[in-house]
């Protein structure tokens, strides 16, 4: 087994490292406070040629792989979640359904454009009453000769008033139940296309989510993506590497939280001492040390799998779920460390914990999770 990272995704976690410590964290709480979309920063990042990392250098993208992808959303989250969640979601759920189910044509029209950052990546899945029962979708499309009548409402969906068009499911045969639905590429300036961005959010206050109303919303035929009635099957694709990027936001997070308790515990003097010296502290921190560890190869080892066209469902289920919990429990454990300053703002670990609470819930819950991994171990 060879842990170690090639030349390229050496240099590209370098330089990660140094763009998220400088350009992304220093006005990271400000942009909280405002709920500011990061667009400067994704303009930064389109000139880095990161918008298009692990799609093909013919669509504009850089042709990179999964666990370079990874190490960027690691990254990026350590320092701003936000950004973080708005990154992943671009690649794993706006240009990857394009990426893995789009005709040559709608690479070149709608990849592209992912890719190069004059739109960002969004993908309408999630409903009122379909959140985990993805299936009970009840937007609908109905053909009317070379066009499709498409009516519905999604919810929580991502970077949506910032995409130029997103992919998204809607029931073309009601009588077939999930392989019924179809995915459609859909311009969001369509008339009779809404996006309502007014989501009062816990936390990861300057990602944008957004609410979509589709009132008769047409589209040619040749806006399906992949086949009719294969939608089902195909955001569950999506969804197992979208998992891979949510598991990588919980590891940066965790990160982040480890780093400022740490930092924290070596310089607060209780009883004489630093609190670092205090066993109860040392047993905290080692304990988030180890998770964290856990968490980032767990997501190391699914990505590797995608990237070598091997199955991985199951791991890709088990890190986000695992990440995740570990994300809460360490940004918990940051606040506890710091005492009455971890409830402050000024002390950022309070925004740890807010935004990292979404994680066990986005792109499958923990339940859900348990289910998928349930199914895949044979029960």
């Amino acid at each position: 087994m060879n842990f170690d990272l090639n030349q390229e995704q050496t240099m590209l976690k370098k330089m990660i490292r140094e763009f998220a410590d400088e350009v992304v964290a220093p006005e990271a709480d400000e942009r909280d406070r405002t709920k500011q979309f990061p667009t400067d920063i994704f303009k930064q990042m389109a000139e880095l040629e990161l918008l298009g990392l692990p799609f093909p250098e013919q669509y504009g993208g850089a042709g990179g792989d999964y666990i370079s992808f990874a190490m960027v959303v690691e990254e990026l989250s350590r320092a701003c979640a936000s950004t973080g969640i708005t990154y992943s979601a671009h690649i794993s759920l706006g240009g990857a359904p394009l990426n893995l189910f789009g005709t040559e044509e709608q690479k070149l029209q709608y990849l592209s454009k992912v890719c190069s950052g004059e739109s960002f990546g969004a993908f309408g899945l999630t409903e009122p009453n379909a959140g985990s029962d993805a299936g009970g979708t009840r937007t609908t499309a109905v053909r009317e000769g070379d066009e499709w009548v498409i009516n519905g409402s999604k919810c929580f969906i991502t970077n949506a008033s910032h995409a130029k068009f997103l992919a998204l499911t809607a029931v073309t045969d009601k009588e077939k139940g999930s392989r019924g639905i179809t995915a459609f590429i859909v311009p969001t300036d369509a008339p009779g296309f809404t996006v309502i961005d007014n989501y009062e959010k816990l936390g990861l206050h300057s990602s944008n989510t957004t609410e979509l109303v589709i009132d008769n919303v047409r589209v040619p035929h040749e806006n399906i993506l992949g086949k009719e009635g294969e939608g089902f099957r195909q955001f569950l694709i999506t969804l197992d590497g979208g998992r891979i990027g949510i598991a990588a936001m919980g590891v940066g997070l965790a990160q982040a939280a480890l780093d400022k308790a740490l930092q924290y515990a070596n310089e607060r003097v209780a009883f004489g001492q630093n609190i670092s010296k205090f066993q109860a502290i040392q047993f905290k921190l080692a304990d988030m040390a180890m998770q964290i560890e856990l968490a980032r190869n767990m997501v190391m080892k699914a990505a590797w799998l995608k990237d070598n066209g091997r199955k991985f469902t199951k791991e890709a289920a088990m890190a986000k779920l695992y990440a995740s919990e570990v994300a809460m429990a360490a940004t918990h454990q940051a606040i506890q460390i710091h005492g009455g300053y971890g409830y402050m703002k000024e002390y950022q670990v309070e925004r740890f914990f807010r935004d990292a609470r979404l994680l066990e819930i986005g792109e499958g819950t923990s339940e859900v999770l348990r289910m998928v991994i349930a199914r895949e171990i044979g029960c």
